[in-house]
């Protein structure tokens, strides 16, 4: 039976909203546990970890910047802001492709080798990307304007000095 298209269902997605991801999805503990048993004995020792932080893992975007925070006995988390990002990524193993998970590892100018802050858990990363590539834009681009107009403040101070200098050279000539 056939299905005719109704016009509502074509109308567009919504935005995308990255305050609505608090959490990896739930096949993340699916990978954790496959990744897991691929090490045979040492699932015990490799799952409990994982299964800790997937209970632990959560994220939060806001105006400032991302965090991230996991771990039940030794608690961690990262915050950082839109200004600091430097360059993000969409990375998939052959195992997160088959189950359509995708990291996100997002580094900073620290200097470190590896990514400071990995979202890992996601669905559909693009649009996670691209918004954190616009935020990162934007922080950069209030920065831009910023010193530009500090520019604009430093020529007229120069400006200023320059008008006392004459100032003074002419008053110094008429004594």
């Amino acid at each position: 039976m056939h299905r005719d298209l109704d016009p509502s269902d074509t109308a567009q997605t919504p935005p995308f909203d990255a305050t609505a991801i608090t959490r990896p999805d739930d096949s993340l503990l699916v990978y954790y546990f496959i990744i897991s048993v691929l090490t045979t004995i040492g699932f015990p020792i490799v799952f409990l970890p994982l299964f800790i932080r997937f209970k632990t893992l959560q994220y939060r975007f806001d105006e400032q910047g991302v965090s991230m925070c996991w771990g039940y006995f030794f608690r961690r988390e990262v915050y950082l802001t839109y200004a600091r990002l430097q360059d993000i990524h969409v990375t998939r193993n052959i195992i997160e492709r088959w189950m359509g998970l995708a990291k996100l590892p997002i580094q900073t100018a620290s200097g470190a080798s590896g990514a400071t802050m990995k979202i890992e858990g996601i669905r559909d990363p693009e649009p996670l990307r691209d918004f954190l590539y616009l935020k990162m834009r934007d922080v950069n681009d209030e920065i831009d304007s910023e010193s530009e107009s500090d520019s604009a403040s430093t020529e007229l101070l120069r400006e200023i000095r320059d008008e006392l200098r004459k100032l003074r050279i002419q008053r110094e000539a008429n004594r």
